[in-house]
């Protein structure tokens, strides 16, 4: 049934791409605009108050900054804090602030709205999608209007790595209770229009302090559609498409040498997520029997057409603390439907599968309903808009299956939130958790990442899929594009036009 799916998306995708080359005239650009696709709408602009990574798509290090930035190779640099220095109990840290910053609205930037904005990720009323990385902080305080002090409750090893991310964004009060809808920072480019459903258009700033861009003006167009994205990109509407949502018409971008093919690696990893609270997926057996009935080189073949790496635990395998527990539960249908019968459910169940717009996620929710079949286990296939799945799956937890990317850099920290979407609690969980946020040791946080990524396997707390890898497709006179995603965002001030 899949080979046939497969073949028939195939043929379509390249029936459409040998017209457009037969037909299409090009009319790109200036040089100094772009226009970039993106699969996923964000369901508003501020990254410190919502999980969606499309968020961070749009705005990480464009329109907002942090205390520090995260590199292509996964690196902490400079940002709003030029230098720090860190007390030698690990504990006290010193920040350095650029001077001369302003927001774009033209309200000055200075160390109260770093404690602002600290504060209020930090709060009881906080919407912080990842709020745990502030609970570290005892205090945070302003030396003097160029420097503050952050005092930590305990050593972190992966203190400057967080502030980093786009949940750690500086705002000022003036404007950050509107950021969602009219987002105001410090960064390169300033917020121009959202025309919803369509486009969101960002400009260069006039009296940005930094390095200067090359790109004046940049259009995020949302499509989704793989068919569309393979002709927008033919037509010469977009120059280019870091997340490419059609693997299967690589093969016509890669032999055209106006396009050039960037394939990397992300930090997502992707599951068929469970609600851990919910009966059945409440019995370690049924969430076992999953497990057992994947076939996940089908589904790698089938969905993102061979570009993915199998994951058997949540964590990237380019990581240095990364094993591989693929072979946990390995393929076997027998003892899956001996594990549903142990669970008091011989003939299978009936579930719903909630699937988000992305790609690889419609076409894995076919497969899998497929191979759960061959257990006993009928999925109702549930094709949703992506504010609907946060508001319902992520946000109110009304599921039972659902498939995505989690794209957040180290984020194996979430299992220890009971009160997250998957609901899995577990006090020895949260214990290796906490532990391994105090170590600084290389040698004893290897060995606690290592003992984590075996314990979600053995729990099979989600059924592990694949790691997403980050394919795109861009104009080949384009340079600095990001072939890697180490953080979820499109810096668009290391891209420029090549002349």
């Amino acid at each position: 049934m899949f080979k046939n799916y497969m073949q028939k998306s195939k043929k379509l995708a390249f029936a459409i791409l040998s017209i457009l080359i037969l037909s299409t005239s090009y009319s790109y650009a200036q040089n100094t605009e772009i226009k970039l696709g993106m699969v996923l709408e964000p369901p508003h602009l501020d990254p410190s108050a919502g999980a969606a990574a499309a968020i961070d798509e749009v705005v990480y290090a464009n329109i907002f900054e942090g205390l520090t930035r995260i590199d292509e190779n996964g690196g902490v640099q400079p940002s709003l804090a030029t230098s720090w220095e860190i007390s030698n109990d690990n504990l006290t840290y010193v920040f350095n602030l650029k001077q001369g910053v302003k927001f774009h609205d033209g309200t000055d930037f200075d160390a109260d709205d770093v404690v602002f904005s600290f504060q209020r990720a930090m709060g009881d009323d906080s919407v912080n999608a990842q709020k745990a990385i502030f609970e570290i902080i005892e205090e945070i305080r302003a030396i003097d209007a160029n420097s503050i002090a952050i005092l930590l409750k305990r050593p972190s090893g992966d203190f400057l790595f967080n502030i980093g991310r786009g949940d750690a964004i500086i705002v000022a009060p003036e404007s950050a209770d509107n950021n969602k809808t009219n987002p105001i920072g410090t960064g390169p480019y300033k917020f121009i229009s959202w025309n919803k459903g369509a486009k969101i258009v960002l400009e260069a700033t006039e009296n940005y302090v930094g390095d200067e861009v090359s790109i004046d003006k940049a259009t995020f167009v949302f499509i989704s559609d793989p068919n569309t994205a393979i002709a927008a990109m033919l037509a010469g509407d977009l120059d280019g498409f870091p997340m490419f949502p059609a693997p299967e018409a690589l093969e016509i971008f890669t032999k055209d040498n106006r396009f050039n093919v960037l394939v990397g690696t992300t930090e997502g990893e992707t599951v068929l997520a469970t609600n851990n609270k919910k009966a059945p997926f409440n019995d370690i057996r049924v969430r076992q029997a999953m497990a057992h009935a994947i076939d996940r080189n089908e589904i790698i073949e089938g969905a993102v057409f061979g570009y993915g790496t199998p994951i058997g635990s949540h964590f990237a395998p380019h990581h240095p603390y990364f094993i591989d527990k693929v072979n946990t539960y390995p393929l076997d249908l027998e003892k899956a439907k001996e594990l549903l019968t142990e669970a008091g459910y011989p003939n299978g169940f009936k579930a719903t599968l909630k699937l988000p717009p992305a790609p690889y996620a419609r076409r894995s929710g076919q497969i899998i309903a497929s191979q759960f079949r061959e257990i006993g286990i009928e999925l109702e296939l549930i094709n949703v808009e992506w504010a609907q799945w946060i508001d319902e799956t992520f946000t109110k937890k009304d599921y039972d299956l659902t498939i995505v990317s989690h794209v957040e850099p180290f984020d194996i920290g979430i299992y220890a939130n009971p009160d997250y979407y998957f609901q899995f609690d577990s006090e020895d969980f949260r214990a290796v958790m906490e532990q391994l946020g105090q170590t600084t040791d290389e040698g004893a946080r290897r060995a606690l990442a290592i003992y984590a990524q075996d314990f979600l396997a053995r729990h099979a707390v989600n059924t592990y899929l694949f790691q997403l890898a980050k394919v795109g497709v861009w104009r080949a006179d384009i340079e600095g594009m990001w072939a890697n995603a180490p953080i979820e965002g499109n810096d668009l001030s290391t891209i420029a036009f090549i002349n």
